[in-house]
């Protein structure tokens, strides 16, 4: 067995952004099933924000990170789709791509095509995959087509302008809200067909307007408990109000009879990691990313770039939303 050594940030309790610190660990061969990697550059997602703060309650300590890309180093038994100098991107379980280097399973690890970037694959791969199931699998029991109406919030982030793009290229009306004018402004860049300042409009009445009356057929909300309320109210009858995200903190409790009230509406909780439970699905979703952001039809914006050892400073500036597209830890 060869062993190498890795810097990681682990935090050994729950907390603010100071319970992050990073060690020297050993990094030792994969396993059956198994690759290492060498990380180019390390994606900064919300995610990691949850288990940090005990949102999402992992044991400790616990190594943080669900994305990264860099360049394959070894390769466990049974791995097929890989090799020993492989460029490769993964949105993974179980989190750990804050580090140098990592052994992880190989099932999400997916070959990097040579006209996307590290930093690009870093940034795009949890946030990318995430955009590709809401848009591609999260639809209303009457469809998608082109010309609805679909409402995002916090468009100015990693997932939305990515999906503001997409959408786009859909032919979707994607109404985007967001926290400052300049956010709007880049939502609108990006492709969103009107963009809503929610500190200083009440969304669902500017929505209504936009629509004449009708409301959007799909709500993506990765908010949370801050844009509920706004995002039922929304919705045209029979519409479907995604959550997948709690930035502003979960969603309270309620009764199922309020979805009959705004509409006989649906509502579901998804979470990237339940469609990505296989090799060949894993592929499929990463194929249609890699090809969307391969046409052009959608660019992968990293605005802010961190060093490893700034981790901290990095998650102070993600929950401040003080960012802008993606965040990508260098290591």
């Amino acid at each position: 067995m060869s062993t190498t050594h890795s810097r990681a940030v682990v935090i050994e309790q729950t907390g603010g952004p100071e319970q992050m610190h990073l060690i020297e660990a050993p990094v030792g061969d994969p396993g059956p099933g198994e690759v290492r990697i060498r990380h180019h550059a390390i994606g900064l997602n919300y995610i990691d924000v949850y288990q940090r703060s005990g949102l999402y309650p992992l044991p400790l300590p616990l190594r943080l990170g669900m994305e990264g890309a860099g360049v394959i180093e070894a390769v466990g038994a049974g791995v097929e789709h890989l090799q020993v100098g492989d460029r490769a991107a993964y949105a993974s379980q179980p989190p750990g791509s804050y580090c140098d280097a990592r052994v992880l399973p190989a099932m999400n690890v997916c070959r990097l095509p040579e006209d996307i970037g590290f930093e690009q694959g870093a940034a795009m791969m949890l946030k990318g995959l995430t955009a590709q199931y809401l848009l591609r699998h999260c639809k209303p029991v009457e469809g998608l087509q082109a010309g609805d109406w679909v409402l995002f919030h916090a468009a100015a982030g990693g997932v939305g302008l990515i999906v503001c793009q997409w959408a786009r290229a859909l032919g979707l009306r994607l109404i985007a809200t967001a926290g400052t004018d300049e956010k709007c402004a880049l939502a609108l860049a990006n492709g969103a067909v009107h963009a809503i300042n929610y500190r200083h409009e009440n969304v669902a009445e500017r929505v209504r307007a936009l629509t004449a009356g009708s409301g959007v057929k799909v709500v993506y909300d990765g908010v949370g408990k801050d844009t509920w309320e706004g995002s039922l109210d929304s919705l045209a009858p029979f519409g479907l109000l995604v959550s997948f995200g709690n930035a502003s903190g979960p969603v309270p409790a309620f009764a199922p009879a309020l979805l009959a009230a705004k509409g006989s509406v649906y509502v579901t909780r998804q979470t990237l990691f339940h469609h990505i439970t296989s090799r060949a699905r894993t592929q499929a979703m990463a194929d249609e990313l890699f090809a969307v952001v391969g046409s052009g039809a959608v660019q992968i914006h990293v605005e802010q770039r961190y060093p490893l050892a700034q981790v901290q400073q990095a998650h102070q500036a993600l929950e401040a939303r003080q960012t802008v597209g993606a965040t990508v830890l260098l290591p």
